[in-house]
Order: structure tokens, then sequence, then C-alpha cells
């Protein structure tokens, strides 16, 4: 499995703002019909503090950037130079689960039914105020998304800058109101370890993956690994004539390769939510994927003490 990645660009204010959506419709049917696309949208741009710009997000980083580097892609940027619109950076590209690029603040907003108006001039003041501060290069804000929710990117020179307008006292007086406007707590997209750890920053405290879960999943993966590379990979080291001690450490290798690098990361993307400090805080969401982890448990139970040609210790 591979986790979806998202390119945003970001544009020059456009002195046609009508031609400019025309031409983003199409630049959004080129992306549709694109292998491995998911969404897209345009940036809310008929605010003098925000941006002009389009996100696209595809199921993985390869697929993205086979659209990015695709000849449909390139003639229409091309001809949108010709027509007045042009890129003011390089694409960003966000990559779900994965830290954003330095300098680079990725935000994610609940906005309440009825204070979308609010909301978007909130932020509005909110990247006013942070283009004061050295090293700051633009803000976007994008509507609702598939997900249900609104995200703003805040664009400075380095992760220093960033961090400074991040804990400023210009930005803290300005907090109050948007919170007012959402349903929860904004939240900054955040990056996950191989092992489903999720770090997230929200108002400044971080908050992590409670210990419990992790250990959940470690086990879920754990327990089906051993059991089998014990019934397959075992009896082979034992025909090489590989001693005990030496096939125990080879076994541990390429258990800890496949649980770093493809089985953990597979099953903490299939527990995203619940393992998310924030979106899975609540005690519904944590009984009901701990539910799901002991029905999971029991069935490797039930598959490995029933199925006789799993038993490794009938082949050694």
């Amino acid at each position: 499995m591979t986790a979806a990645a998202t390119a945003v660009t970001v544009f020059h204010r456009p002195a046609d703002a009508v031609g400019f959506h025309a031409w983003l419709a199409r630049y959004t049917e080129i992306a549709e019909a694109a292998h491995g696309f998911v969404a897209a949208s345009a940036a809310i741009s008929d605010d003098p503090h925000l941006d002009s710009g389009f996100a696209v997000t595809f199921r993985s980083e390869p697929l993205m950037h086979e659209f990015l580097d695709s000849p449909d892609r390139t003639r229409l940027l091309t001809e949108g130079v010709t027509l007045g619109f042009r890129r003011k950076s390089s694409d960003l590209i966000i990559l779900e689960g994965e830290s954003s690029p330095a300098g680079i603040g990725v935000f994610r907003h609940n906005v309440a039914r009825g204070k979308e108006a609010e909301f978007i001039a909130t932020e509005s003041r909110l990247v006013a105020a942070s283009s004061k501060f050295s090293g700051f290069e633009g803000g976007l804000l994008f509507p609702l998304d598939d997900t249900g929710r609104w995200c703003s990117v805040l664009r400075f020179r380095t992760g220093r800058q960033l961090s400074e307008w991040m804990h400023s006292e210009e930005r803290d007086a300005v907090l109050p109101e948007l919170r007012s406007e959402l349903t929860e707590d904004f939240t900054v997209a955040a990056p996950s370890t191989p092992f489903g750890s999720t770090l997230r920053t929200v108002d400044g405290e971080t908050r992590m993956t409670p210990t419990w879960k992790i250990a959940m999943l470690v086990l879920l993966v754990l327990y089906p690994t051993v059991m089998t590379l014990s019934r397959f990979l075992g009896p082979v080291l034992d025909g090489m004539g590989a001693q005990p001690w030496l096939a125990m450490w080879l076994s541990q290798i390429v258990s800890v390769g496949l649980m770093s690098w493809i089985l953990s990361p597979a099953v903490a993307r299939c527990f995203r939510r619940w393992l998310d400090p924030v979106d899975g805080a609540g005690w519904r969401v944590g009984i009901a994927g701990a539910a799901v982890v002991v029905v999971l448990y029991a069935l490797t139970l039930l598959l490995f003490a029933s199925v006789q040609w799993l038993h490794y210790w009938d082949y050694q």
C-alpha cells in the first residue's frame, strides 16, 4: 500500500479571474483523466491576502509525478503562461503521513456550519499578520474537501521562520476568533512512524498516539509474522545447516524488515483514524478500533490453530 500525495501549485494573482477559473476547470478535467486521480481543488482567491492556487491529489507519489510530468499538463501550463496565469513557485509536494516540506505549514479545519464566511475572513487576517514576519512567502486556503475539512497552507522560506510565526503573540491574538468558527481545534498535518505512531501539533501542543494502541498493532503484526517465518523460513535455514542461534538471528532480520517497511505501515494506514491522537481521541473511536484489533487477534489464532499445514512444529 502507498500513501496519497498532493501537489499544490501556487499562481500569481491573475488579472482575468473569470478566465483563470475557466482555465482551472480544464486543469481539473486533465487531472481527472489521469490514472490514480483522487481529488482536485482550487484555492479561494477572491481575497487580496490569499494566494491563487490549485491542489491535485493522487493515490500515490509515483502516480502524482506521472501526472505532473505528463505532456497534457505541460501543454496546459504553457498555454496558461500565454494567458497570464504564471506559477509563483515550484509545486509543493505534500505526502500523507509524512512531514511537510521545510517552511510549509499545512492545517486542517472543521468549520462550523454557517461560519464559512467568518472563517475565510479570519484566515485572511491570519495571513495578513503572518506577512509581516521575516521569510513569509504566501498563504492559501482550500475549501471543503472529501474528508469534510478545509485546508490552509502557509509558506515561509525556512522551518525556523515558520516556527517563529507559529509561536508569536500576533498569531495567538487571532486564534481565539478562529477557534470560535470551528467544531473542534485545528490540527497540523502530521507524520507517522512505520509502526503507526502519529504526531500532531494542536495549538502548539504536541500529541502522540497512545502507547497501548501501538502495542496492540505491533502484536497484531508480530504474531502472524513470526508464525509464518517459523513455518516456512525456519525449515529452510535448518536445511542449510544454520545453527539455532544463527537461524533465529536471520529470522529476526527478515521479521524486522517485513514489519518496518511493509506490514506495519500497511496496517497503520488501515487504522489511521484510530491511531490519530486527535481524530482517534474519543472513547467511541478508541473502543471500536480496539474491538476490531481483538477480533483480528481471534481470527489469526483460529487460523494458526486450525490449519495444520501452518503448524511449524510438525515440520521440524
